[in-house]
């Protein structure tokens, strides 16, 4: 046997294989043979027809019996031989395949192609420059915690003699029926409540339902805008019959020291309460501020190292978050059948480049952990255990358990725990400075949306239901 190594990329390589006529002779005798001892030939007992009569009449089973039987354990010597080693299954090229010969009358020659990880060099990762970006807490943001902590301890309260106004919240049996499919499963909706001039309430309910009592039916007509929120609901008119159950108002509590200390979470006062809300914040916005500066870090190694992927490893990743994503949209209701193919082509390639930058990181985060002799120990897996028993509220063994049922077991909590500490790693070598605040987001669809030009955003389609939850039908 003769082979030759060729390096078609970084990740790419070819061998050039020629198998020697008597390798190709003996397979081919032994296989023939083999067929004869149990052939059924017309003329002859099975078994006993002329070896060269079984050639004939089975002349391509043989021919690939023996092209399986002698390629595969070539290819395998070869690869052994020049110490290469595939992420892929290798692809075979047989040269004039239809018109070679397997009876060892001459050679067998072909080529095999298959994808490597890429040798990298030395990585670029110690002193990279980073900008640390906290965020500033607002009084509005306190206040607003504040509100909606009243908003959540408001208390329905049933108003008498007289009829309900904006700013009541009605609460009512819903039925309603597509005007263009009066059969079909209507929508449905016990015990709604519909706070009367809400901005996040259909203005048809509101102007419908002002004026209506406790026990009273009222029947009404809602034609949804092109562009309404709801898939089901858009650009649809619809018949609804409402039974009022109760006209009331929202109470909420007084905003004073008494309700800061009712809470029973230990404030002394209103004042208190703002203070640790702040607080509370401001190791939000500490904490959002590390994972960018985390994230930035691993930009900037991919950024600084730049290096050909195995294509396999791209297509597997992004077909993971192609499938998370589309677990995602069948959660929120989607029929995945009904997806426009050129939405999914959309987000195929919008899968494709996030896909690459995953296993870039992954492997120069690898190859950092070797240089930074980055370990995970028994303890660390343990304390991750017990810091996500304490956020589920579970124990440590049902962490386990869970964990093992899901497939990968520890072994995903010390996958990434190396990760972690790799890219901790990385940031305590770089150079970190502090920077005002930037809404990175904000700033990268700004800058998207002034390079390309004015379209209407593609959406998934979806089957409409005819049951939908509350909020839908009345927002």
């Amino acid at each position: 046997m003769k082979s030759e190594l060729k390096e078609t990329s970084p990740t790419q390589r070819e061998i050039h294989l020629t198998i020697d006529a008597d390798t190709v002779k003996e397979s081919y005798g032994r296989i023939s043979k083999r067929y004869a001892s149990r052939a059924r030939v017309d003329g002859f007992r099975p078994g006993y027809a002329p070896l060269d009569v079984v050639r004939i009449k089975f002349k391509e089973e043989i021919k690939g019996d023996v092209l399986q039987d002698v390629i595969p354990a070539k290819v395998e010597e070869a690869i052994r031989e020049h110490d290469v080693h595939p992420i892929t299954e290798p692809h075979l090229h047989l040269e004039n395949q239809e018109a070679v010969k397997v009876n060892g009358s001459e050679p067998l020659s072909l080529h095999v192609h298959f994808e490597v990880m890429p040798q990298l060099p030395e990585p670029n990762y110690k002193g990279i420059e980073l900008v640390k970006r906290v965020k500033h807490v607002e009084d509005g943001e306190v206040e607003d915690l504040i509100s909606e902590r009243l908003q959540r301890e408001a208390a329905f309260v049933p108003v008498e003699g007289r009829a309900s106004e904006i700013g009541d919240t009605v609460i009512a049996d819903l039925e309603g029926r597509f005007d263009d499919a009066p059969e079909a499963e209507p929508i449905v909706a016990n015990h709604l409540e519909i706070k009367l001039g809400d901005d996040v309430i259909e203005a048809s309910f509101s102007e419908n339902l002002v004026g209506v009592k406790e026990d009273e039916e009222k029947e009404f007509i809602v034609s949804y805008a092109e562009d309404f929120s709801s898939e089901a609901l858009k650009g649809k008119t619809v018949h609804y019959k409402a039974k009022i159950k109760s006209v009331g108002r929202q109470e909420v509590p007084e905003l004073n020291d008494d309700w800061a200390k009712s809470l029973d979470e230990g404030y002394e006062s209103l004042a208190d309460l703002r203070t640790r809300l702040r607080a509370d914040l401001e190791k939000v916005a500490e904490a959002d501020a590390d994972a960018r500066v985390r994230n930035n870090a691993i930009a900037k190694v991919i950024e600084q190292n730049p290096f050909e992927v195995p294509n396999a490893l791209i297509e597997n990743q992004t077909r993971r978050l192609l499938n998370d994503f589309a677990q995602d949209l069948q959660q929120r209701g989607m029929d995945l059948n009904q997806i426009d193919e050129g939405f999914v082509q959309m987000a195929y390639n919008n899968m494709r480049q996030q896909g690459e930058r995953d296993v870039k990181a992954a492997i120069l985060l690898d190859e950092i952990a070797k240089r930074e002799s980055v370990t995970v120990a028994e303890d660390d897996i343990n304390e991750e255990l017990q810091r996500m028993a304490d956020y589920y509220r579970a124990t440590v063994d049902d962490i386990r358990k869970s964990l093992e049922s899901q497939g990968g077991g520890l072994d995903a909590i010390s996958n990434n725990l190396k990760t972690r500490k790799t890219i901790e790693a990385v940031v305590a070598t770089a150079k970190v400075t502090d920077g005002p605040w930037v809404d990175e987001k904000a700033a990268a669809e700004a800058s998207a949306a002034s390079d390309e030009p004015a379209q209407e955003e593609e959406k998934p389609k979806k089957k409409g239901g005819r049951k939908k939850k509350a909020e839908e039908e009345a927002g």
